[in-house]
């Protein structure tokens, strides 16, 4: 898939190896990608990343990963400061949403882009709040611990009703790359949450945290804060799970970042009460 554009701007599919070209940008707008997604995030959709380029040089980049027949989630839309206002945005936009096809799309909209976004058709569901602090000391509570390869299928089944789609080839790297480190918590034999912690460009990154109820959220933070007991730690809450807020309020953490869950239509019904950390802001 190609596309030409003003000033000879060429709009082509992105491999994992121009992976860090696009993270690279994301950190330097502040939002703090992980050390390690581009496999996973790849892994889920290898077609759903572009680069544009003017002369070979890359000038901007979007991500459109579909996640099964009905839905896909657009990311990682950027371009270089310096090439601004060119339209080199709006052709990579144009040419990478024709990868969703007729899914509905959803994104995690910046502040600045959101009328720009429900002019694209996209409508607002919720804001998205980002708590960071420093993790604080915590001991791993009874009944949670480290995950290990035979809980994949049970996370797997969990995971799929917290998410508008089901994601199985994303979870297979992302529970097991390099770096990534996964809590689960059982009552009586029954999975009741899980959670992941990983390495940022800025700080360690909780997400996704899902749980059945408040309780079973605290002791799986308390887990993954466990980990990185005086470091950095940021969490990106949905505004709608109040108590949420309230667990990362209680763990000293504050805002610092938004961004609005948009969708240009209809998603499968999922359990929002169990989203108390969004996996990611680039894949959903």
């Amino acid at each position: 898939m190609t596309s030409p554009a003003p000033h000879d701007l060429v709009v082509t599919r992105a491999g994992l190896a121009d992976w860090p070209v696009i993270s690279g940008w994301a950190a330097a707008e502040g939002w703090n990608p992980g050390l390690s997604d581009g496999p996973a995030f790849f892994a889920q959709d290898p077609e759903g990343f572009f680069l544009g380029r003017i002369d070979g040089e890359p000038v901007s980049a979007i991500s459109v990963v579909n996640h099964g027949a009905d839905y896909a989630f657009l990311g990682c839309y950027l371009v270089r400061p310096d090439l601004r206002g060119h339209g080199h945005g709006l052709t990579t936009w144009k040419t990478a949403l024709a990868h969703a096809g007729t899914r509905t799309v959803g994104l995690d909209g910046v502040v600045a882009q959101q009328d720009n976004y429900r002019q694209s058709g996209f409508r607002p569901a919720y804001r998205t709040i980002r708590f960071t602090g420093t993790a604080p000391e915590a001991e791993t509570p009874r009944g949670t611990r480290p995950a290990g390869p035979a809980d994949l299928a049970a996370i797997t089944a969990y995971d799929s009703a917290c998410h508008p789609a089901d994601r199985p080839r994303f979870l297979a790297e992302w529970l097991t790359t390099p770096g990534h480190r996964t809590v689960v918590r059982h009552e009586d034999g029954r999975l009741t949450g899980y959670g992941v912690i990983r390495p940022g460009r800025d700080s360690l990154r909780i997400g996704p945290l899902f749980a059945d109820t408040a309780e079973d959220a605290r002791a799986l933070f308390a887990a993954l804060a466990g980990q990185a007991a005086g470091r950095e730690l940021a969490i990106d809450v949905p505004e709608p799970n109040a108590a949420g807020t309230a667990l990362a309020e209680a763990a000293g953490l504050a805002p610092s970042f938004e961004t609005a869950r948009m969708y240009t239509g209809p998603v499968r019904a999922y359990a929002q009460d169990r989203v108390f950390g969004v996996t990611t802001l680039e894949l959903g």
